[in-house]
């Protein structure tokens, strides 16, 4: 906890020994690299420099920034130069967080080999003529109702939350349509561009309870026709509550609103959700690229919508490129997708067993928590389809506990690894450290201290053994 604190506060003691992290939020060694190599090159070592995912994201980065910021392009690479100010680079580098447009850690490396600074490392690589072929065979199993020219590929989950509903939010402002329902408490990313991009302070509405349809039809109602749509998870990061989504869709739909769908906590393979949707947004970082080294997004758009046939191509057209390396390392590992899927929500069941019964363990959130569970079990698939995701908070003060456990710890999940963290010190570090942010978190339901638990793919008795070291 020592250290998740002087990460979060950026204490040179702990960030000098950081040589790695969740790629959105810790810039990639290789693109550390790769933009001093373009600043030299191009003289401008004076500025602060951003390498981006496209020509695109870099053009939006510069309107964002304004005043003295301007594109770069460095052989076929994207970016933006400014002038060195710290609430400039505080802005443009939580834009490229919030939007997942940093250039690939893939393509990164792939051009410093051109330039003679390193050489690549090898990998298993699916090739590339079949790799777009294989993964939409998988994910089109794991969208029950979709085809393949549904499925489009973005470089990040939040990459591919962006275009999906940036494209949707822009056809709907054409209609007259602005105000968008946030729809129980979110991943900070997504709620962070819903706050940014929504067309004011009146066109962004937040309901923290999934479970309160009186608020959802009320929220539609002082909308009237000014309702564009609704946006969710299923089930919610990092509470694990699911909103009976068919009443939702109903209610929205009635009311001329889109709906925007995000299962990635528990995959696509252990929920039906496209039905209900007008788009799906994954992220294929989790349990598809379940080894933990590919960062990818995919965008499913229902084919029966009302406004499908515009959204392929307005969504194919905002969408960044993935570049061709993260795709092919992402079809040689997404063929066991739906296999550890289904191992990981075997030992989750015998995981929640344990925590549900462990004297210091306070609360457990899992997806068949009583408060939320029979809107869950109307989307499974099939019974016994937890997804990998337990929250559940202490008895006992947080470090007292976290830094006794033997497992691996970051902010991910999916993978074939057992990862635990406390979720909220690591999202939310801003809303911890104040009053109205304690508050805040309080009026959701929850408690700064949470743990979050992805279950992965080692025997459940190993896992179990590993979380009693810091329980008991």
């Amino acid at each position: 906890m020592h250290d998740v604190i002087g990460y979060e506060e950026k204490d040179p003691a702990v960030t000098k020994h950081l040589r790695s992290g969740y790629p959105r939020f810790v810039l990639h060694q290789f693109n550390q690299q790769l933009t001093t190599l373009v600043a030299t090159d191009l003289a401008r070592e004076n500025e602060t420099l951003w390498l981006t995912s496209s020509s695109r994201t870099a053009s939006d980065l510069v309107a964002e920034l304004g005043g003295a910021a301007r594109k770069i392009e460095f052989q076929g690479i994207h970016g933006v130069a400014h002038p060195q100010d710290p609430t400039a680079t505080l802005y443009a580098k939580r834009y490229l967080q919030n939007t997942g447009g940093f250039l690939s850690s893939r393509e990164a490396e792939d051009m410093l080999a051109a330039q003679g600074q390193l050489v690549v490392e090898t990998e298993t690589l699916a090739p590339l003529d079949t790799a777009v072929e294989i993964i939409r065979s998988v994910l089109v199993d794991a969208h029950a109702g979709s085809s393949s020219d549904d499925i489009l590929f973005a470089p990040s989950g939040m990459s591919a939350f962006h275009g999906a509903w940036r494209s949707l939010a822009d056809l709907q402002a054409e209609r007259g349509r602005t105000v968008w329902i946030q729809l129980g408490w979110l991943y900070l990313d997504t709620i962070a561009q819903l706050r940014r991009f929504t067309a004011g302070p009146d066109d962004y509405v937040n309901l923290t309870d999934v479970n309160d349809l009186p608020a959802l039809q009320a929220a539609i109602n002082a909308a009237g026709d000014r309702l564009a749509g609704l946006v969710t998870e299923v089930p919610t990061n990092p509470l694990v509550q699911t909103a009976d989504i068919e009443r939702v869709a109903a209610l929205v739909r009635s009311a001329g609103g889109r709906i925007v769908l995000d299962p990635t906590l528990v995959s696509p393979f252990n929920i039906r959700l496209l039905e209900y949707a007008d788009v799906v947004v994954n992220s294929l970082t989790k349990y598809a690229a379940n080894e933990g080294d590919v960062i990818a997004g995919s965008v499913i758009i229902n084919p029966d919508g009302p406004d499908a046939a515009i959204l392929r191509v307005r969504i194919a057209d905002r969408l960044d490129p993935i570049y061709p390396r993260d795709l092919r390392r992402l079809a040689a590992q997404i063929p066991a997708y739906e296999a550890t899927v289904q191992r990981t929500n075997d030992t989750a069941l015998v995981v929640v067993e344990y925590l549900r019964s462990h004297p210091i363990v306070r609360e457990v959130f899992w997806s068949l928590q009583p408060s939320t569970a029979e809107n869950f079990a109307k989307i499974a698939r099939r019974p016994g389809n937890i997804g990998s995701m337990i929250s559940f908070t202490l008895n006992r003060p947080l470090v007292d506990v976290y830094d006794r456990f033997p497992l691996p710890k970051g902010p991910s999940f999916g993978m074939v690894h057992t990862l635990i963290c406390p979720f909220i010190y690591l999202a939310h570090y801003d809303l911890i450290t104040c009053e109205a942010g304690r508050a805040q978190l309080a009026e959701a339901g929850i408690d700064p201290e949470l743990l979050r638990l992805s279950v992965g793919t080692e025997p459940a008795e190993e896992i179990i053994a590993a979380l009693a070291v810091g329980l008991d």
